[in-house]
């Protein structure tokens, strides 16, 4: 079973960006990132592309529907140091975030899920368990 994804990104960069304009010159930012899924015998491995990100601006989680929810918050801001002969003609602050929620299939290890992020990618591993095949019953019914 693939892993569905529910929510995605029917528009282009550009309506989000027009009606996501906040009218003192600040955007926010709402683009799910690029993913990656592989299968293998043993996993599911999935990448996301997350540049500049860390840890820290990220969240995995299981919600109550057994969905895998991917989260991203960054805020970037400019940092003022200090000096006093220096002020802003344009000072912009920009904000990111994405959720994505995926639904998981019925044969994964949702205790030894493992995340991990390096050099800009976020790696999910969704370890696989055996899932015994339902044996026909076969039952006599006594007729009365």
């Amino acid at each position: 079973m693939l892993l569905a994804r529910k929510s995605q990104d029917f528009f282009p960069t550009l309506f989000n960006d027009l009606f996501d304009f906040n009218w003192n010159g600040n955007y926010a930012v709402n683009a799910a990132p690029q993913m990656n899924i592989k299968e293998n015998k043993a996993s599911y491995e999935m990448e996301f592309s997350v540049p500049g990100l860390t840890k820290d601006d990220l969240n995995i989680s299981i919600d109550k529907e057994d969905n895998l929810v991917v989260e991203m918050t960054k805020k970037t801001e400019k940092e003022d140091k200090g000096n006093k002969d220096e002020h802003y003609l344009r000072h912009e602050f920009t904000s990111s975030q994405f959720k994505e929620i995926m639904a998981l299939p019925d044969n994964i290890y949702k205790d030894k899920i493992d995340a991990k992020v390096e050099n800009g990618i976020l790696k999910i591993s969704l370890p696989k368990r055996e899932i015994e095949a339902a044996q026909p019953s076969i039952k006599q019914i006594e007729i009365h």
